[in-house]
């Protein structure tokens, strides 16, 4: 590939400084960064746009901030002008990636990937514009390919290479199986890439060795070689583990603008500066604005977490949604008012019920236990009042207002 910086004028230079910006923000790793410069001063130079993937198994349609980390990476590629390729394994997706799975991955049928697809759609519509991507499944070309095909793929990468991925080191190492058909699976991916002709691919640094077997096989294809771009894994509520809903540490992008709003304020300090540079449309300038007030002391912490979760819900509900999710916010939790729509529940149970019956009943909490746990740590109120008591028995009455926590409230109708 030529060097395509040493023909830029000082307006061209500029713009490739400025992309770059853009594109640097948040990211883990550029492999190799250079060639990301360079691939952006061609696209300016010729007038044509670059080519960024995203390859997907579609196995769990229901998004999360988590998974928009990459899907705003892509924005910022698409407001620029250039052309997202939107990868849907049906083909791979039969196998399942087994990235991180110290066991075989569920392999997925048609249907499901065809009705997981779909959902995937209507979600990422929130975050990019759908009808300006291009839409590829990769049973297109994967399914064409006969078994000589097959072994010529297989044939242009060592085993020894494939055995690099930590997973499969581990599983070897701890004697668990590696089916043969799981070596398969980077071979296909980098092949997406291949056919497509990708500039860019991108993907959590999860998928490193997936996305640098596209550069591989372009290589290997005599293809010019994709650049790698890698994002971090968002860490949940909980400010330990990946964001996932087995975790319960989630915030989803369908969930309702309140309760987006109360969960982005249970977000840790430390970490709010992350979730603004990863799931936020704010510019680098807008996040370095806030790296530099909340460290001088301008900007309180609490104020910053409040701009956050008004931005997250602004976002996929719009602003007059995360104006009133921030008043009923400021009204119930730092007012102690109570919401002015509480859900209510039809009560045809006895009229003098456990504690601990009732939070269960009403299904505020999971199991008797969780609900125990709640009262000792003062997290149950009752008309106002705080539950100490772990063997109080509550005489129902019509209208009587539960909380659990900060944010789940019940109104009994009898």
């Amino acid at each position: 590939m030529s060097d395509f910086i040493k023909q830029l004028n000082e307006e061209q230079l500029t713009e490739v400084k400025r992309q770059m910006t853009i594109y640097s923000q948040g990211v883990q790793e550029i492999i190799p960064t250079e060639e990301l410069k360079n691939k952006v001063a061609k696209s300016i130079i010729e007038n044509k746009p670059l080519k960024i993937k995203l390859g997907l198994d579609p196995s769990a349609p229901d998004v999360h901030l988590g998974h928009t980390v990459v899907l705003n990476k892509m924005r910022q590629f698409q407001e620029n002008g250039h052309i997202i390729q939107l990868i849907i394994g049906d083909f791979t997706g039969k196998i399942g990636d087994p990235t991180g799975k110290s066991v075989a991955r569920k392999q997925l049928t048609d249907e499901e990937v065809k009705h997981n697809a779909k959902t995937y759609f209507e979600q990422f519509a929130k975050v990019i514009d759908m009808e300006k991507v291009e839409l590829h499944y990769n049973s297109k070309w994967l399914s064409t390919l006969n078994f000589e095909d097959v072994i010529q793929l297989a044939g242009k990468i060592t085993v020894a290479r494939l055995l690099e991925r930590d997973d499969f080191e581990e599983r070897i190492a701890s004697g668990k199986a590696i089916s043969l058909h799981e070596f398969f699976y980077p071979l296909m991916q980098g092949y997406d890439s291949v056919k497509l002709e990708c500039d860019i691919e991108l993907g959590g640094t999860d998928q490193h060795f997936n996305i640098l077997m596209g550069r591989h096989f372009q290589e290997r294809f005599g293809k010019e070689k994709q650049v790698a771009l890698l994002m971090p894994l968002l860490e949940g509520l909980d400010g330990v583990d990946k964001m996932s809903k087995s975790k319960n540490n989630y915030i989803g992008i369908d969930e309702s603008p309140q309760e987006m709003y109360g969960k982005a304020m249970s977000i840790p300090d430390e970490l709010m500066v992350k979730y603004f540079e990863l799931i936020t449309d704010f510019t680098p300038e807008q996040i370095q604005k806030v790296k530099e007030d909340l460290k001088t002391g301008v900007l309180h912490p609490r104020d910053a977490k409040m701009l956050l979760g008004k931005t997250i819900v602004r976002m996929y509900h719009g602003m007059e949604a995360a104006s009133k999710a921030e008043q009923h916010f400021v009204s119930v939790f730092q007012r102690g008012t109570l919401p002015d729509e509480i859900p209510e529940v039809k009560w045809n149970g006895n009229v003098d019920t456990p504690v601990i019956n009732l939070l269960v009943d009403l299904q505020l909490l999971n199991s008797k236990s969780e609900a125990r746990r709640m009262i000792e740590n003062r997290g149950v109120k009752i008309n106002g009042d705080r539950v100490e008591d772990t063997n109080l028995k509550v005489a129902i009455t019509d209208g009587l207002i539960i909380q659990v926590g900060k944010r789940k409230f019940v109104k009994i109708k009898r």
